[in-house]
């Protein structure tokens, strides 16, 4: 039997994440940026197919499929040349994706359907790989790959790569879909972007999350540059603000995620969130997504850990 003749992988879940927080602590001489966050999972998922193929192409079906498409083939290429099975013509696959996750709004939907890529291929074509060497795999994909691959909410330093698993609370979000997509290279190079935040750190994160568990600790230091480039996320962040004061949520816990363009309120109330999430709906600021936080990703048991 030839791996295309295996039942085929479907609705495979690649999960959304929020930068909780998102410190830039320095730069690298190569230019990289020196980051300290941490990525919390969430139930807005882009939805995966994988087809086997007998004549190893590596596929994508749709032609309207955004710019993750790239990320998402990249990531099966990578997969196939490292097992050694480039010429293997059982080695193909057909991948199709259903898009939820924004494009170009911080929430690494590019990042997620790599890495769902790479965990459902490594079970479609029977290498039964550890996740650790997934991981390796990832980091050449990009910084925000690993965490998806691993699965869990972490905490994270360097240029994302050093990831330490933790435990967070139960929350409910309201994200906020502004009209607009934002390029990471174009806040990244920003002149006046702070590059020497002090460090949280882990242990200094915990206790902050310990002794305020309604509270977000640190901040997001990408987003005073994108506020003032993108009217259309300042707008909804600033509505997203004072609708959820209203509601008694800390100003601490509204915030933009990653790059942008979205930004979230955080609550421990599902109440809170749906009656935050109906009176933001008429602010006419983009599409508003109920959200709640995830302890792990849906497909963590398909690799040995």
């Amino acid at each position: 039997m030839t791996r295309a003749q295996f039942e085929p992988l479907l609705q495979c879940p690649a999960p959304a994440k929020l930068n909780l927080f998102l410190h830039v602590t320095g730069r690298r001489s190569d230019g990289y940026h020196l980051l300290e966050t941490v990525f919390q999972l969430i139930n807005l998922f882009d939805w995966l197919d994988f087809e086997p193929r007998d004549d190893g192409r590596i596929v994508a079906s749709s032609g309207d499929w955004p710019i993750e498409q790239d990320l998402a083939v990249r990531a099966a290429k990578l997969l196939r040349t490292t097992a050694g099975a480039t010429d293997d013509p059982d080695f193909g696959v057909t991948i199709r994706v259903q898009k939820r996750i924004p494009v170009g709004g911080g929430l690494g939907g590019g990042s997620s359907d790599a890495a769902t890529t790479l965990l459902a291929l490594n079970q479609l074509w029977r290498l039964h790989w550890p996740v650790d060497r997934l991981a390796g795999l990832a980091a050449q994909l990009g910084a925000d790959v690993p965490v998806f691959v691993r699965g869990q909410n972490a905490y994270a330093v360097g240029i994302g790569e050093e990831l330490h698993s933790i435990d967070l609370p139960e929350r409910h979000y309201v994200v906020i879909e502004p009209p607009i997509q934002v390029p990471t290279a174009v806040v990244f190079a920003d002149p006046n972007l702070t590059r020497n935040t002090k460090p949280l750190t882990l242990a200094g994160f915990a206790s902050e999350q310990s002794m305020a568990p309604r509270r977000l600790p640190g901040h997001n230091d990408l987003q005073a540059s994108v506020l003032q480039r993108y009217i259309a996320v300042a707008k909804a962040l600033s509505a997203l603000q004072e609708v959820a004061c209203d509601f008694g949520v800390d100003s601490s816990a509204v915030r933009m995620s990653g790059s942008g363009a979205c930004v979230f309120a955080a609550t421990d109330s599902s109440s809170i969130a749906a009656s935050i999430a109906e009176a933001v709906t008429g602010a006419d600021v983009g599409h508003v997504h109920r959200c709640e936080s995830l302890r792990r990703h849906p497909m963590i048991g398909t690799v040995a850990h």
